[in-house]
């Protein structure tokens, strides 16, 4: 059984991740969000449920930056977690992360 889950909201056409965000999770988010994603026009991801995260976390949310930009769709995150905002903000990517 997986410690996280990526679901898309059929009213709002939201994603919701919800769980642990490590090394051990992000590769397999990764490829299950790639299934996802293919319909979405849009890429609107909250991470409210997200419990805890170390940089691999981060990482994820900037590969999903990478896929948007190269299949030109807009692309937002909302309720980041403390914790992925501070490891965001010792390298800079705080001000590059699209957050709403």
């Amino acid at each position: 059984m997986s410690n996280f889950s990526l679901m898309r909201d059929a009213d709002t056409n939201r994603f919701h991740l919800k769980g642990e965000l490590s090394f051990k999770t992000v590769n397999t988010i990764i490829n299950e969000a790639k299934s996802l994603f293919l319909s979405a026009t849009e890429l609107d991801i909250d991470l409210a449920g997200v419990t805890r995260s170390d940089s691999a976390g981060l990482a994820l949310l900037v590969e999903w930056m990478r896929i948007a930009s190269a299949t030109s769709r807009p692309i937002s995150f909302r309720n980041v977690p403390d914790q992925m905002m501070a490891i965001a903000g010792t390298s800079g990517l705080d001000k590059l992360l699209p957050i709403k």
